[in-house]
């Protein structure tokens, strides 16, 4: 346990977090998703549901401000146009954690090849369909440094 980390981000979560370079991609999947196949780094997150597995990764992981679209979702029966709960719960998250990042609907094809390109998957217990997300990884500023 670590003080101010989520504790459903173990070791192997946060190492695959922190490896990430800038513009790199997470997807974090339902527990309908083919996750094993399409995996190049696969992360269990069994027993959790998507909602808070989204908001321990956010609490961490800074999102790219260096692209105008760093959150993207998936569509229900592959429509961006709809949405389910789920997505709106997800919206609200990213929302309060990453204020200014608007999260993209994508077409079921465009959604799924991001996802495979992604650097790893987490799989969720998730059990709502649809419900997937992916997460560019952004940069944390250096502080800024006092001349005299």
């Amino acid at each position: 346990m670590l003080i101010g980390i989520p504790s459903l981000l173990g070791p192997q979560f946060l190492a695959t977090l922190r490896a990430m370079g800038h513009g790199d991609e997470i997807a974090i999947v339902d527990g309908n998703y083919p996750a094993e196949e399409q995996a190049r780094r696969l992360i269990r997150a069994d027993g959790h549901p998507i909602i808070p597995v989204l908001d321990a990764v956010l609490s961490v992981l800074p999102v790219d401000e260096a692209v105008p679209e760093a959150l993207f979702r998936a569509s229900v029966q592959g429509d961006p146009a709809l949405a389910d709960p789920v997505h709106r719960e997800m919206e609200a998250v990213c929302a309060r954690r990453a204020p200014g990042h608007k999260v993209i609907a994508l077409a079921g094809p465009d959604f799924y090849a991001r996802v495979k390109a992604a650097h790893a998957i987490v799989a969720t217990s998730e059990p709502r369909l649809f419900a997937n997300i992916i997460i560019r990884k952004g940069v944390i500023h250096p502080p800024e440094t006092k001349t005299t």
